[in-house]
C-alpha cells in the first residue's frame, strides 16, 4: 500500500475550517454520520439544496431576498438555476471588511509599491466608483481591464463590479494581436489600462472610454484624476444570482460568462472549506488579471485574508522571489503547475536558505503535477506543509478535483472530489467507470459555477457540443480515474 507523503496534524484538523463546517452541517441537518469528509462529499451530492444553502450560511454571503427557492430545474445541465428569489452584489461581499488589517500589499502602475488596510481599500473603490457613476458608467456595461497583477487591477475591478459592469481582462504582458482578439468579441465601453499598452488598446477598441493608468493621452481619462473624486458612501447595485460578471477568454478564442451569485458561493467553497484560507493568511501569487488564478485569489477578499501580489518579474526558481514570503510572513503561496516545474527545475532551496516560518500552504492551481515535482516541493521547502492540487476543467473559474486539509495527500493523485460536485469518470458510452479504470472526467449534476454559456453563441449550440456531448454531463475535456483514497488522478 502506498503511504502519503503528508498527513494533517490532529491540530491541523481541528483547526480546519472544513472540520468547523462538518460539525456545523452536523448541528443543522441532526445526521450525526457526518464526521469524515467522505459523508460530508455524499451529503453534498445528495442534498444540494440543503448543502449549498448551508455553505452560503457558514459563509456568510451577503445578500437581500428570500431563500425559499434554492435550485430550480435541477434535472436541466445546462439550465437549472441556483437562488432564483436572490440578489445580491459581487464587489460588496468581497469589501464585507472595513478594518486597518492589510488588504493588498504589491506593485502599483501609480507608485511603484502600495499596501492598503481594508479600510483604505473601501475608500478607493468608493471614490472610483462614484466617479465612474459620474462619467456615466451603468449597470451591464462592458468593462476590460489590459493591466499586470498591481494594485489598480483589483481596485478597478471591485469598482466597476460595484457599480454592476461585466468585467473582462487581458494579461498586462500581451501582445497587440491578443489584446485585440481578447477585446473584440467582448466589445467593452470602458478599458482600464496602463501607459505602456494604450495605443494597442486605442488601436483595438477605438470606441472604447479608455481610463490610463500613468501618463494618459487627451483622448483618456488618467487614473489619477478619478481617484481625486470627494469620497462617497459606496453603494452596490444589486442584481440577480446568474447577473453575468466575468467574461473569461480561452485560448481557443471562445469566451464564457460567469454570473456574480455562481462565482462567490463557488469561490467562498473552495477558498473557505478546500484552501482552508483564514483571516490572517497571507496569501501570495503571481497572476495576471485575465488569467483564472487570479479571479479565483481576488475572492479571498471576501475571506479577509490579505493579498500579495508578485509582479512580473516573481520566479519561484531564483532565491530572491522566496525573500517575499519571508518579508511579507506568507502563509500561503499559490503557484500553476508551470512555475512549480520552473521552481523545481531550478536551483532554489529555500529550506536552506530562507525561514519560511508562517508559510503552511502551497496550492497548485491549474493541472495535476507530477509526482516526481510534488517530492521536490516537499524537498525544498519544508515537511509540515499541505500541498493542494486545485485542477479538473469546471469552467475556467472553479474546480472538479481539489485539495482538503482533513486528507493526507498522495504524491500522484488530488486529494478528493470537491464538494458538491457529483462526479466520476464515464466511459465511451457515458456510464461511470468504477475506481481505477480510466475515462473522461465529468460532473453529473448542476453546480452554481458552471458558466451561463459563450459569448455570441446566441442558441447554446456550441456550448452544448464543447461541454455536454457525453449524455447529461459536464465534461471537462480531461481523462482520469478515481482512486481507492477516493482521489483523482488526471492524465490530461
Amino acid at each position: 500500500m502506498k503511504k502519503p507523503i503528508w498527513e494533517p496534524s490532529p491540530e491541523r484538523i481541528e483547526r480546519a475550517n472544513i472540520n468547523r463546517f462538518v460539525r456545523y452541517v452536523r448541528e443543522q441537518t441532526g445526521n450525526e454520520d457526518l464526521r469524515r469528509y467522505a459523508p460530508l462529499y455524499d451529503f453534498s451530492i445528495r442534498h444540494p439544496e440543503r448543502f449549498w444553502s448551508l455553505v452560503w450560511e457558514f459563509c456568510g454571503i451577503r445578500a437581500s431576498g428570500t431563500f425559499h427557492e434554492v435550485l430550480v430545474d435541477a434535472d436541466r445541465l445546462p439550465g437549472a438555476r441556483w437562488f432564483p428569489g436572490i440578489r445580491l452584489n459581487f464587489a460588496q461581499n468581497l469589501l464585507r471588511f472595513r478594518d486597518e488589517r492589510c488588504a493588498l500589499s504589491g506593485p502599483s502602475l501609480n507608485s511603484g509599491t502600495l499596501e492598503l488596510s481594508y479600510a483604505e481599500l473601501q475608500q478607493q473603490v468608493a471614490r472610483l466608483a462614484a466617479a465612474l457613476r459620474e462619467q456615466g458608467l451603468k449597470p451591464g456595461d462592458h468593462v476590460s481591464a489590459v493591466l499586470p497583477n498591481c494594485c489598480e487591477a483589483v481596485i478597478a475591478l471591485l469598482a466597476a463590479v460595484a457599480l454592476g459592469a461585466t468585467w473582462s481582462a487581458c494579461a498586462g504582458t500581451a501582445d497587440a494581436a491578443h489584446i485585440a482578439a481578447a477585446l473584440g468579441g467582448f466589445a467593452p465601453q470602458w478599458i482600464f489600462t496602463g501607459a505602456a499598452h494604450e495605443a494597442a488598446v486605442a488601436a483595438a477598441q477605438p470606441q472604447a472610454r479608455r481610463i490610463v493608468i500613468g501618463a494618459a493621452s487627451a483622448q483618456a481619462i488618467a487614473w489619477n484624476t478619478l481617484l481625486a473624486h470627494e469620497p462617497a458612501p459606496l453603494s452596490y447595485e444589486l442584481a440577480g444570482f446568474d447577473h453575468p460578471l466575468y467574461a473569461l477568454h480561452h485560448d481557443d478564442g471562445s469566451t464564457s460568462l460567469h454570473s456574480a451569485g455562481g462565482t462567490l458561493i463557488q469561490h467562498l467553497k473552495e477558498l473557505v472549506l478546500h484552501a482552508d484560507l483564514k483571516r490572517e493568511d497571507r496569501v501570495l501569487f503571481a497572476a495576471d488579471p485575465g488569467q483564472p488564478l487570479w479571479y479565483w485569489l481576488v475572492s479571498a477578499l471576501a475571506v479577509g485574508s490579505t493579498l500579495v501580489l508578485a509582479g512580473a518579474n516573481f520566479d519561484p526558481a531564483q532565491d530572491a522571489s522566496w525573500d517575499r514570503v519571508d518579508e511579507h510572513a506568507v502563509s500561503v503561496i499559490a503557484l500553476t503547475p508551470a512555475q512549480i516545474e520552473a521552481f523545481c527545475d531550478g536551483a532554489a532551496n529555500p529550506r536552506e536558505t530562507h525561514k519560511l516560518l508562517s508559510l503552511k500552504t502551497v496550492l497548485a492551481v491549474g493541472g495535476q503535477l507530477d509526482a516526481g515535482r510534488v517530492a521536490q516541493v516537499y524537498a525544498r521547502l519544508k515537511d509540515r506543509l499541505m500541498l493542494s492540487t486545485f485542477c479538473g476543467h469546471a469552467g475556467g473559474l472553479s474546480f472538479l478535483a481539489l485539495g482538503c486539509p482533513l486528507l493526507p495527500v498522495y504524491a500522484d493523485e488530488v486529494q478528493c472530489r470537491g464538494l458538491g460536485m457529483k462526479i466520476e469518470i464515464l466511459d465511451e458510452t457515458g456510464q461511470p467507470l468504477h475506481h481505477e479504470q480510466r475515462g473522461a472526467l465529468a460532473c453529473l449534476a448542476p453546480f452554481p459555477a458552471l458558466p451561463l454559456g459563450l459569448l455570441g453563441d446566441t442558441d447554446g449550440s456550441l456550448f452544448q457540443q464543447r461541454y455536454f456531448a457525453r449524455r447529461n454531463a459536464w465534461c471537462s475535456g480531461e481523462r482520469g480515474t478515481l482512486t481507492e483514497h477516493e482521489g483523482v488522478q488526471l492524465q490530461g
